[in-house]
């Protein structure tokens, strides 16, 4: 496998293209892959599984940890232990990944869309405060939305690009209301908010270790939280709740979610590199301001004084001043020269599925759908490559 990966790699190199984020592989993978195959553990159970949660859940300073086969399992795993109810509400940023809003659906509750801030492209926590204090109504004990008059149970932020989000708000709020904080902190392992590890913010956190993350384990992801309860039953459920091995009991409908060993002595590997990886991924990022900030007609990408960015995407927003130069445009003059490039997500409620959730003041996210472009950010992105980019991007 990751001979292939290296081939794939060098033909890139070799025919001169340049992707938007590939993952970069040490020396330990083969070695503890091939202890894996050696001992014959190759599925859900075997000893790098319970390794792997230990070193992720020491990593972000939680107490427990539960390995899943991808990062929206662990979403809906995180939904179904904080005790999220069929019919009832969830706050979910407009602009992210679709994984959120869907897992929020798979337990039969409804997002409610909340805009984002137009800095560091977060979830925009001011709108959200004002939304349950304006938009909602305090009833025997529980938070009702006026509008839809369910009940609303969560707040999913998500830690967008690398970025954490500013959480001291939403984490008043949670506590006043009697809100359950999930931190989907999927592209965001190794950033800091206030001198704490992002998946350590709120009550439960998810992870994602796909293959373009900052590190990965090909496709998986993990349940974070200090909650010894919801972890054992993360486990439970997630493992087909079986109740009893030998006789095959199982008293609840549950899950086939378990990482595999896998999966799971990558992660290991992996994790022997995430240090550099950060620090690799903000040089990368530190390139791309110092060269693109001379251009009046874009933005490039900031980092708030509280905030500690993994930079695990590179976004710069491009103004609509000139119709000739645009995120759009850009990209596909990118692509004739074979340099990957991406869009940001289309906001969740313009999706025709999303159409009927509640979308509360969302404004900036349309706004940054339509001027930000995502530039190649590889680990492995070489200096004279990024200088490749910058010119063109300078001189389009």
């Amino acid at each position: 496998m990751l001979k292939i990966l290296r081939s794939k790699r060098s033909a890139f190199k070799h025919r001169g293209f340049i992707p938007l984020s590939t993952p970069e592989f040490g020396k330990y993978e083969w070695r503890y892959l091939k202890e894996c195959l050696d001992s014959k553990w190759v599925s859900s159970a075997g000893p790098f599984v319970n390794r792997f949660e230990k070193e992720v859940a020491d990593y972000t300073g939680r107490k427990f940890a539960v390995a899943m086969m991808n990062g929206t399992s662990a979403l809906h795993m995180a939904l179904l232990v904080a005790g999220i109810l069929p019919g009832e509400e969830v706050l979910v940023p407009a602009l992210t990944f679709i994984a959120p809003a869907n897992a929020v659906r798979y337990v039969g509750a409804w997002p409610v869309f909340i805009d984002v801030e137009s800095n560091f492209f977060q979830m925009d926590v001011y709108k959200a405060v004002e939304f349950l204090e304006k938009g909602c109504v305090w009833r025997r004990g529980s938070l009702y939305n006026k509008a839809t008059r369910r009940k609303v149970k969560a707040i999913l932020p998500v830690h967008l690009l690398g970025h954490p989000v500013n959480m001291a708000p939403l984490k008043k709020a949670a506590k006043k209301y009697h809100l359950v904080l999930i931190e989907d902190a999927a592209e965001s392992l190794g950033a800091e908010y206030q001198n704490r590890k992002v998946g350590d913010l709120g009550d439960i956190a998810c992870l994602s270790f796909n293959g373009n993350k900052i590190i990965t384990t090909g496709g998986g992801g993990i349940l974070l939280t200090d909650h010894q309860r919801w972890a054992e039953r993360a486990k439970y459920l997630s493992t087909q709740a079986r109740d009893c091995a030998e006789e095959f009991i199982h008293n609840e409908i549950g899950y086939n979610y378990r990482l595999t060993n896998i999966q799971a002595a990558m992660g290991c590997a992996q994790m022997r590199l995430l240090a550099r990886h950060v620090a690799q991924k903000r040089a990368i990022a530190h390139r791309y301001t110092q060269g693109l900030k001379c251009l009046e007609c874009l933005e490039v990408m900031r980092e708030a004084p509280w905030a500690v960015s993994t930079f695990w995407l590179y976004a710069i927003r491009i103004g609509r001043r000139n119709p000739r130069f645009n995120a759009r445009k850009l990209k596909e003059n990118l692509r004739r020269h074979q340099v990957e490039s991406r869009l940001l997500w289309k906001p969740l409620n313009r999706l025709p599925l999303y159409r009927t959730s509640q979308a509360y003041k969302v404004e900036m996210a349309d706004q940054l759908y339509q001027e930000t472009l995502c530039l190649p950010c590889s680990v492995g992105l070489g200096e004279n490559q990024q200088q490749q980019i910058i010119k063109m991007i300078v001189s389009a």
